[in-house]
């Protein structure tokens, strides 16, 4: 399975932000979409979402060698700041989404099981989603999209504000979920997305361009793409 973007531009009033993009993500990997702030990383996601309409191109999946246009149950989006159903517990809000998705689910699994996969203390399962932490209802949004089960998940800056445990917990759980997905985790943290991901995607002037990750364990290499992002910066 493939996610094919061809051609993609966008631009808002006078601005451009995205220019005849080029580029096809694979399946079992994750790649770390780097760029800095305000470089279209959101811009790009919310292209391939459709949640804003794009100028030219197509965004297309390659899925058992046919292409066609993604449709919204083939998409997940996890944002950095988590929305949840606030009135609800966790236990409840999970239950109700199990049971809307019952029939995308890939394995069975219990409640218990799924709060343990994002590591979800049974002293919180009951509590009103209001009362979790940040890191919590972060878990929360991730845990929805394993079961959901989208073919392409969008993750955009998912653990920039997290404490180093619940990195570390939502890292194991995405790399679990690389199998048989498209999988784009966007940051301006280099070395999260080296511990991370599979492949690094660079976002500059208006842009992607994949990079070796050999490259960027030398510091002659870091130091080539810190300077061409702060060009990039320069420009806007």
């Amino acid at each position: 399975m493939e996610l094919i973007i061809k051609n993609l531009t966008k631009s808002f009033a006078e601005k451009e932000v995205l220019k005849n993009i080029n580029f096809t993500f694979e399946e079992g990997k994750i790649y770390g979409l780097i760029g800095r702030n305000g470089a279209g990383k959101t811009t790009f996601f919310n292209c391939i979402n459709e949640d804003v309409e794009i100028d030219s191109g197509e965004i297309l999946l390659n899925d058992e060698y046919q292409e066609h246009h993604l449709s919204t149950d083939d998409i997940g989006y996890v944002i950095s700041t988590p929305t949840v159903p606030e009135f609800l517990t966790g236990r409840e809000f999970l239950t109700f989404f199990l049971e809307i998705n019952k029939d995308r689910l890939k394995e069975e699994k219990t409640i218990d099981e799924y709060f343990d996969l994002v590591k979800i203390n049974k002293e919180d399962q009951d509590k009103l989603l209001r009362d979790y932490s940040h890191g919590m209802k972060n878990k929360m949004q991730l845990l929805i999209n394993f079961i959901a089960n989208p073919k392409v998940l969008l993750l955009d800056e998912p653990l920039t504000s997290l404490d180093i445990v619940v990195q570390e917990e939502m890292k194991e759980v995405l790399r679990k979920m690389k199998k048989d997905h498209v999988l784009i985790f966007s940051t301006h943290i280099l070395e999260l997305a080296l511990d991370l991901c599979d492949e690094i995607v660079i976002l500059n002037n208006k842009q992607l361009e994949l990079i070796e990750k050999k490259n960027l364990n030398t510091k002659k290499y870091k130091d080539k793409i810190i300077a061409s992002l702060k060009d990039d910066n320069n420009d806007k």
